[in-house]
């Protein structure tokens, strides 16, 4: 059997998109503002005060050329910024090789599985695993 972490709340809430970094902001206020095709909408969508009003702020934003095809791109680089703080590297590390799986009751089966059928492509938790084994490449 895999041992798997199955949803990012709880003592797991630090791989979620909703965790508030240092800085005040989250993957989710990231990457919602890298949909927007312009520097005012990319503002205001940083300046939501929840990472869940920036989601809500980056689905009103007129999107970048070709967002289907580069947003795991995208969201492979967020993780990765936010995981160049060493504590949250520990912690990503500590996770050892366990599947991480963004399990969510809200439908996305792109970026997570939904809960209850476990059906999902999971890509949130794909980019956390491969930047967990960068940066264990990284420490040896």
């Amino acid at each position: 059997m895999t041992y798997e972490i199955y949803g990012f709340d709880g003592p797991n809430h630090f791989l979620s998109n909703f965790y508030i970094e240092s800085d005040g902001l989250s993957g989710e206020h990231r990457f919602q503002a890298s949909k927007a095709r312009d520097e005012k909408q990319r503002e205001w969508v940083l300046a939501a005060k929840t990472p869940g009003e920036a989601k809500g702020r980056g689905r009103n934003v007129q999107l970048v050329d070709d967002w289907d095809a580069v947003k795991v791109g995208v969201m492979l680089a967020v993780v990765q910024y936010k995981f160049q703080d060493e504590h949250l590297a520990k912690m990503l590390l500590d996770t050892g090789h366990a599947e991480l799986i963004e399990a969510n009751t809200w439908g996305d089966t792109y970026w997570g599985v939904d809960k209850e059928t476990r059906v999902g492509q999971n890509y949130l938790g794909r980019c956390l695993m491969h930047v967990r084994t960068e940066l264990r490449e990284a420490k040896n």
